[in-house]
């Protein structure tokens, strides 16, 4: 082990944030798993339901309690605007008013959609312009390329290594548990 005493500072500064990245993921994952057992005990979550979020994303975002956990895991992440986008587009498409659609339509640009937004998805410029333009007469279909990017990317990157997780290992076995009890 590397001697302390005759580190530079700027070693030691290297040193002690290392320790506090630690400290801060360790802080996390024990966050993430009191609230993942929190849910596991939540009536009507069954083992039978956590093992079938495991088929497909569409399966995982189907299950309640498999949304919030997967929801939960991309917020440790910080990557949970995809899902936010993903449920804020499927709000939209149940919007009948074209006043308000248009109203809301907006407001998704503003925080999912446009160069720099709070919220801003991975979207590529093509996909960005196209919505700018279907915007000018807003429809249940104007997110849709937008939408399926996003879907894409998490079934892709997010929900495998959610599956990988150890909150999502946790809630498997804590629910495996119930059964053989």
């Amino acid at each position: 082990m590397p001697s302390l005493a005759a580190s530079s500072p700027r070693e030691l500064q290297h040193l002690n944030m290392d320790t506090d990245n630690k400290k801060r993921a360790g802080n996390l994952k024990s966050r993430l798993q009191r609230r993942s057992s929190r849910v596991a005990n939540t009536d009507g979550l069954c083992f039978e339901e956590m093992s079938q979020c495991s088929h497909s994303l569409e399966s995982l975002l189907s299950s309640k309690y498999g949304m919030k956990i997967f929801q939960a895991f991309l917020k440790s992440e910080f990557s949970d605007e995809n899902i936010e986008f993903w449920l804020v587009c499927e709000d939209y498409k149940k919007i009948r008013s074209s006043f308000r659609m248009s109203s809301r339509a907006k407001k998704i640009f503003k925080l999912y959609i446009q160069a720099e937004a709070p919220r801003e998805i991975n979207i590529d410029h093509k996909t960005r312009e196209l919505i700018r333009r279907n915007m000018k007469t807003a429809s249940t279909v104007c997110f849709d390329d937008a939408q399926r990017i996003v879907y894409g990317l998490m079934e892709r990157d997010s929900y495998p290594r959610f599956l990988r997780s150890d909150i999502y290992q946790a809630l498997l076995d804590s629910t495996s548990e119930s059964v053989k009890m």
